[in-house]
């Protein structure tokens, strides 16, 4: 089973490992300009992970449906939930486009921080948001290789795109000084060459299933023109009684997204109240959350594409495995990023800006850091594993319990001033003290759920 997690696990790390590293080059990169432009850059990319995060279905519930016809063998479904969830991406993404400005000037309700800082979001804004069908049909794109226990070539299309959005972004802010609006014109390309790419993969690896369920539907129906093949299928692919089930499960995981968004929305508000400083801080400090997490959703997404292939195949046992051993794997990553943090957290902060004044501020914050991989590393692994069941109902709950407990705790700390609190324990405190108390209330209440929601479901 090690072997198997491992298999689909390291490709996905890969994968993930360049998100992040993305993020810290774009970091990087505005980090030498002003303590403004990396304001601007936590502030354009929350924008974005509000948008994005709340459509982050597309990729899971791809996945869990793709992954479940897979092991069922039921490679016809695989192809139909690919294409509806193209369509889905595509729908979303024209919308997203015609209503940029009305997004545009909500978020500057949403967030705090100074015009300046503001001013320099929305530049970035305003050209990364014609990014948005690449964005979102990558979400489906990927989705789908994962749950086909494919995890190389979302690996290859990861590392394509980031080299050509590093690159790009460099040459437009570093040769030609387009600032941070060079940051968000690099993103654009390299999104719609890794579409590009992806759907290469898909008709050169996976286009004779496709050829063979669709012509296979056109003798069904008696059609037998090739030409008129495709159409039919999709058409009827994306009939509402077909699509039902799918908008459901994804109707869950999209609540529970939306959740997910207001709370790192509200941490980068909250921020930017507080002071530019510390938004400048928090968003270095995020960095070591966003390199945490998605290494761990590279095993999340191995859990993923084995859970739902157990499941499809209603082999129990192998599901019950498969879950232990990646709690045992999430559970050594745990020790091993808590001791990286611990000995080298200065010199992180350091690759992230070579500003003395705001890393001085980021130190009494660092600890934090620490205590994060304990809270949160159930929380991820739990999430693959019930994306892979489609168990969407038990997140989407577990999220309400868990957001709730975030803004309870955190709006009590803030109104009653504790005196174990006071006054050393400020509100920049408090704020990250909540986080990880919502994180701990993830993995806890989808441990208690798990026999019922996922285990259950290879015996149906």
């Amino acid at each position: 089973m090690n072997k198997k997690i491992l298999q689909l696990a390291l490709p996905n790390i890969i994968t993930n490992i360049t998100v992040p590293l993305l993020g810290m080059v774009d970091t990087a990169i505005v980090g030498r300009l002003s303590e403004s432009h990396i304001g601007a850059i936590a502030i354009g990319t929350q924008i974005f992970n509000l948008i994005y995060w709340n459509f982050g279905f597309l990729r899971m519930g791809t996945s869990g449906f793709t992954a479940q016809a897979y092991g069922a063998r039921r490679l016809d479904e695989a192809v139909r939930v690919f294409i509806r969830a193209l369509a889905i991406a595509l729908a979303i993404a024209a919308i997203l486009i015609i209503l940029q400005y009305p997004i545009a000037l909500l978020s500057k309700y949403i967030f705090n921080a100074s015009p300046t800082v503001f001013s320099l979001a929305f530049s970035y804004f305003y050209i990364r948001i014609w990014a948005a069908p690449a964005t979102l049909g990558l979400y489906a794109v990927k989705g789908w290789f994962i749950g086909m226990q494919n995890s190389r070539l979302p690996m290859w299309i990861a590392i394509f795109i980031n080299c050509v959005n590093i690159l790009c972004s460099l040459l437009f802010v570093v040769v030609f000084h387009w600032d941070i609006r060079g940051v968000a014109l690099g993103t654009v390309i390299a999104q719609y060459s890794g579409l590009a790419v992806g759907l290469f993969f898909v008709v050169t690896r996976y286009g004779k299933i496709f050829t063979r369920h669709i012509n296979l539907h056109s003798t069904s129906t008696n059609t037998n023109s090739k030409s008129t093949n495709l159409l039919p299928f999709i058409k009827e692919t994306l009939k509402w009684e077909c699509m039902r089930h799918f908008f459901r499960v994804n109707g869950d995981i999209f609540l529970r997204t939306v959740c997910l968004a207001a709370v790192f929305t509200f941490i980068t508000s909250q921020s930017g109240r507080i002071s530019d400083e510390i938004l400048a801080v928090d968003a270095l400090l995020m960095q070591f959350f966003m390199l945490f997490s998605y290494i761990m959703d590279g095993f999340a997404y191995a859990g993923e594409s084995l859970v739902g292939r157990y499941i499809g195949a209603r082999d129990r046992r192998s599901l019950v495995s498969s879950v232990r051993h990646l709690l045992v794997w999430g559970l050594a990553l745990t020790v091993a990023f808590t001791a990286i943090y611990s000995l080298f957290g200065t010199n992180i902060l350091r690759i992230f800006s070579d500003k003395t004044d705001i890393i001085d501020a980021a130190r009494p914050y660092l600890f934090w850091t620490l205590i994060l991989p304990v809270c949160g590393f159930a929380a991820f692994l739990f999430d693959g594993i019930f994306v892979g069941a489609t168990a969407s109902r038990t997140m989407r709950n577990s999220m309400f319990i868990s957001t709730a407990a975030f803004f309870a705790l955190y709006y009590l700390l803030l109104h009653y001033q504790f005196p174990i609190f006071s006054p050393q324990f400020d509100w920049n405190n408090i704020l990250w003290l909540s986080f990880m108390v919502y994180l701990a209330a993830r993995g806890i209440t989808q441990a208690l759920m798990l026999k019922k929601s996922v285990y259950s479901k290879a015996t149906a």
